[in-house]
């Protein structure tokens, strides 16, 4: 194809996906020949992204340059490295890959397996588990708090305050009072609601 004009030169394409996906902190391509056919796998998860760096932010004490940062990620998403991986993740040469990863494994953050063409490397450091997310305030305990601030609550505040439809603010509030979290007071536009009379004075 290449005699024939058709492509470009050959092996060029390759080079380009990798410097490709390293430039957009991606992991680089897996390539695989099976006689038949040849295969090329791109993940689309962005290696560095906030919640890596700030990962990668435990080790700050540690002197690594960009390469072993982006090892240490990749083995966050990957049961091991090699050799060869090192270099297609961050385009080095097998000396420089060897030196770079010797050095995390001297820092105790990999270990080595195996040896010459075997050798391979895993992160020996825990991965977190993603953080526990904080319940966040309901609506209800918003329009209490609303409501102990202010002495009371109409439909057009709470639907200010939760950023819902008239519809959806009526229901809410309506189900409180259903709940006897709330009484109503009044009818119609002037109507308010606040807080039972056994509770008007509770404090939180």
């Amino acid at each position: 194809m290449e005699d024939l004009h058709l492509v470009e030169n050959r092996g060029s394409g390759i080079s380009a996906m990798l410097e490709a996906m390293r430039q957009a902190n991606l992991e680089p391509p897996r390539f695989r020949d099976r006689r038949s056919s040849f295969w090329a796998t791109f993940r689309s998860h962005t290696l560095l992204n906030p919640e890596a760096v700030a990962w990668l932010n435990r080790f700050a004490e540690k002197t690594m340059n960009d390469h072993q940062r982006m090892a240490l990620v990749y083995l966050r998403h990957n049961q091991g490295m090699t050799n060869n991986d090192y270099q297609r993740l961050n385009y080095v040469d097998s000396v420089t890959a060897t030196r770079e990863l010797r050095n995390l494994t001297d820092y105790g953050l990999v270990d080595l397996h195996g040896s010459r063409r075997w050798a391979y490397y895993t992160l020996n450091i825990p991965v977190e588990a993603p953080p526990v997310q904080v319940a966040l305030e309901t609506d209800e305990e918003k329009i209490l708090a609303y409501v102990r601030e202010h002495g009371s609550i109409k439909r057009a505040e709470c639907q200010a305050l939760l950023n819902v439809t008239e519809t959806q603010a009526r229901y809410i509030l309506k189900k409180m009072k259903d709940r006897l979290l709330l009484r109503l007071e009044g009818t119609g536009k002037p109507s308010r609601y606040l807080l039972p009379d056994n509770t008007a004075m509770i404090q939180t």
